[in-house]
């Protein structure tokens, strides 16, 4: 059973220094908490989200019965991340489009809407308005960061940037930086938006339109990266619509994997915002922790204090687990505390939102462990 989720929201006046050099002022951080914050504030987990998620974690909304946040199996009362036990944080990350400021926002400098000038934000910058979020809640150290995709490299973030305000970082699906071939993804599906005749340079809201074509195609392209093959295989395989019909034109669709890709592509393009994906998956290829240090990961992860959880899974081929093993392997030769599980399972980058047993009972013998210690 989930619980009733409430969304809240904080706005913060002062300016936030971001990573380009430019700043953000007077914007406001949409957030959901779930469980208890106990007598000392210890038990506080942080949730970071990926890509196309948000700050609604777990629960369902009141009178809404179909709307579990989007990690509700990982997270509630009873569940691996026990909400009985821990005070658990969903933050929405600047520029996304769930409610914290972004480009379908208006810029207090210019009284227009940002557009594409919301400024460029990076993983490092999430990361700094998520602390200033947590000092307004009066939360001084996390028992734990938690993320999974781009999430995780959240969590390894803040291992790094606030090293003494956090006791765990458990990173899943996840890796270091993106490799040529994730960040070519990237940019295939950047410019399907960016040459939607609708895009407008970024600034279609003047023109009361959507770029839909290109966010159709851009989810279609993530899409394809989140499955395995195996999966595609097992879900669909060849299977026409109708029976083959050489009549038809090329145009229609006639496998079921092409029915499947459209209507996601559908969906997406009616809630997700051009701008904001721009925005995400640029951080995206822009993470990269061991560039400010001659490229290696071992003397980035230095400065870490955490303990650390890795899971990946076998057929995870976007974030494949030897780029988890890489941060394994630097964390072990700054003989950090590291526990790694790969999990063979089917389902491709997808599995860190499944409910795999193995992959469950880690994350629930991990976060048992947490909650025995004394901080």
């Amino acid at each position: 059973m989930s619980f009733i989720a409430t969304p809240q929201s904080m706005h913060f006046a002062e300016a936030l220094p971001l990573t380009s050099g430019a700043s953000i002022r007077d914007y406001t951080l949409a957030y959901e908490t779930y469980g208890r914050l106990n007598a000392d504030r210890s038990n506080a987990v942080l949730v970071c989200h990926a890509l196309n998620a948000s700050h609604h974690v777990a629960g369902v909304y009141e009178g809404q019965p179909k709307s579990e946040g989007w990690w509700d199996n990982m997270i509630g009362p009873g569940k691996p991340v026990d909400t009985n036990r821990f005070f658990v944080i969903g933050v929405n990350n600047l520029g996304s489009c769930f409610g914290s400021t972004g480009p379908m926002h208006t810029n207090p400098d210019t009284g227009e809407v940002y557009g594409a000038d919301f400024p460029v934000v990076t993983v490092e910058d999430w990361v700094s308005a998520q602390a200033r979020l947590l000092d307004r809640l009066g939360i001084a150290q996390l028992a734990a960061v938690l993320g999974g995709s781009l999430g995780g490299m959240q969590a390894l973030s803040w291992a790094l940037q606030h090293p003494e305000r956090m006791r765990h970082a458990v990173v899943v699906a996840s890796a270091p930086n993106l490799t040529a071939e994730n960040i070519a993804f990237n940019e295939v599906a950047r410019r399907a938006i960016v040459t939607d005749p609708d895009f407008h340079g970024g600034h279609f809201y003047r023109h009361g339109v959507i770029p839909q074509r290109g966010l159709r195609i851009a989810r279609m392209i993530g899409h394809i990266t989140y499955l395995s093959d195996d999966v595609m295989n097992e879900k669909f395989g060849r299977q026409l619509r109708e029976g083959m019909n050489l009549k038809y034109s090329t145009q229609d669709v006639e496998f079921q994997i092409e029915s499947y890709l459209r209507y996601q592509g559908d969906k997406f393009s009616e809630y997700f915002d051009a701008n904001t994906y721009l925005l995400i998956t640029r951080a995206l290829d822009y993470f990269d922790p061991a560039l400010r240090h001659g490229g290696s990961l071992a003397l980035a992860l230095a400065q870490a204090r955490a303990k650390f959880l890795l899971v990946s899974f076998t057929t995870d081929w976007r974030f494949s687990p030897q780029r988890s093993r890489e941060i394994v392997q630097a964390l072990l030769e700054n003989r950090r505390d590291v526990s790694y599980a790969e999990i063979d399972a089917p389902h491709g980058h997808d599995a860190f939102l499944l409910d795999d047993a193995r992959y469950m009972n880690v994350m629930r013998s991990y976060f048992d462990s947490i909650a025995k210690e004394q901080p």
